[in-house]
């Protein structure tokens, strides 16, 4: 009986031994190429998706943890480990879209395949079909884990052990490299965190050949036993001596990212066969109809093989004809088209200029009635008032009548 709580995920050996692969008649090896194939696609995604090293190990302890109670042959392992990338992402408050996870590991599946990387339609029926997959998938892990999904990593502890042992800071970074090694086994679902933490130090402290305190023992003080770190250092060696893993299509249903199937050798090796051995019967049927044929028949296929050719050529003659012709027509319709809206532009002009001319005409006479009526009001206030000067021409007049009087009475002679 498995029990899921916080920090009580950790299973026995033999319980590991009777996994639900292993009842659907997987073997131990290809168990283990497929949680270490499937843990390299969470780490090369979180890579890509620009995310922290913590959700990519939590969506790792999160994968070893449901292929503890699902099979491989039930659950593919790409669309799981993509699944686990979501579900990571969004516990550890880095959360990414359900779009660029899809397409992150379309690309991973087109690389590792040697297929060639087309541009990745979202709004076709493969993306549909996959973002329904990577939801269902996602419910899955939360239900068989109970919706607790928390995970306490070993590297929280390794600086502090080192700072406490007095250890150098190149045994940090080494110590850090084992534990993310270390995510790709089953080490997170059968030891603590404290114990996995010690035996990568362990590890990293016999790489760099640096003594550690063992009076009394140092793992003690951390909550370590002995048995655990050297089964931690086992599984470590075993993992590196493992060549590079590669996958193995165990699951019955669906698990690729791709529209394509990749093409194995075999499967080339069986096409080629197929085509050569339907080379070789159609070249007996030939052979067969050949000699069966009268040579009456052959003289009358002789005779109308030039005709069919004569044909095809004054076929092939009459084709560019035709096509001239039609270029022909278009490039007239064109001109004409083009004409006709020449003359339309012009006509538009000159009804233009009538406007213009017809307005200008009217604001002329406009303007000239209203001078002359200035004009006509300008001569009849002349007439009506006299000016100064006919005032002044008559006073002067009258004075010269009177000088002309006093003078003749006064001087007549004069």
């Amino acid at each position: 009986m498995i029990y899921t709580a916080i920090d009580t995920f950790y299973l026995t050996d033999e319980q590991l031994k009777e996994s639900p692969s292993r009842k659907d008649g997987i073997d131990e090896a290809v168990e283990t190429t497929l949680r270490i194939y499937g843990c390299d696609l969470i780490q090369e995604s979180g890579i890509l998706l620009r995310l922290p090293q913590a959700v990519m190990a939590t969506g790792q302890v999160l994968f070893h943890r449901f292929y503890c109670k699902k099979s491989f042959a039930r659950f593919g392992v790409k669309r799981v480990a993509a699944s686990c990338v979501w579900l990571a992402s969004k516990l550890e408050e880095c959360p990414r879209k359900a779009k660029h996870v899809i397409i992150v590991f379309h690309r991973m599946e087109c690389r590792r395949e040697n297929l060639p990387i087309e541009h990745f339609d979202v709004f076709s029926k493969k993306y549909a079909e996959l973002k329904n997959d990577l939801i269902r998938t996602e419910r899955h892990l939360l239900k068989e884990m109970g919706f607790i999904c928390h995970v306490e990593h070993p590297h929280k502890f390794i600086s502090n052990y080192l700072v406490t042992l007095g250890a150098p800071l190149e045994l940090r970074q080494e110590a850090w490299n084992l534990a993310n090694d270390s995510l790709r086994t089953t080490l997170c679902v059968r030891f603590k965190s404290e114990v996995v933490a010690c035996g990568v130090v362990y590890a990293a402290a016999r790489r760099f050949q640096i003594p550690l305190p063992e009076s009394p023992p140092w793992w003690l003080v951390f909550d370590g036993d002995k048995s655990g770190i050297e089964e931690v250092c086992r599984v470590l060696a075993q993992l590196y001596s493992l060549p590079k893993a590669q996958y193995i299509s165990v699951c019955k249903e669906k698990d690729s990212f791709t529209s394509t199937v990749a093409k194995t050798p075999e499967s080339q090796a069986s096409k080629e066969q197929e085509s050569t051995s339907d080379v070789e019967a159609g070249q007996k049927i030939k052979a067969d109809v050949e000699g069966s044929l009268s040579k009456e028949v052959k003289s009358r296929m002789t005779i109308d093989k030039p005709r069919e050719t004569k044909k095809a050529e004054d076929d092939s003659k009459g084709l560019p004809a035709d096509g001239e012709a039609k270029t022909e027509q278009a490039n007239r319709k064109h001109k004409e088209d083009s004409e006709r809206g020449r003359e339309r532009e012009r006509v538009r002009e000159r009804e233009r200029s009538r406007e213009y001319d017809s307005e200008r005409d009217k604001k002329r006479r406009e303007r000239s009635r209203h001078s002359s009526r200035d004009r006509s009001s300008g001569h009849s206030e002349k007439l009506r008032r006299p000016s100064s000067r006919d005032h002044g021409s008559h006073r002067s007049s009258s004075h010269s009548s009177r000088d002309r009087e006093y003078r003749h009475r006064h001087h007549p002679h004069s």
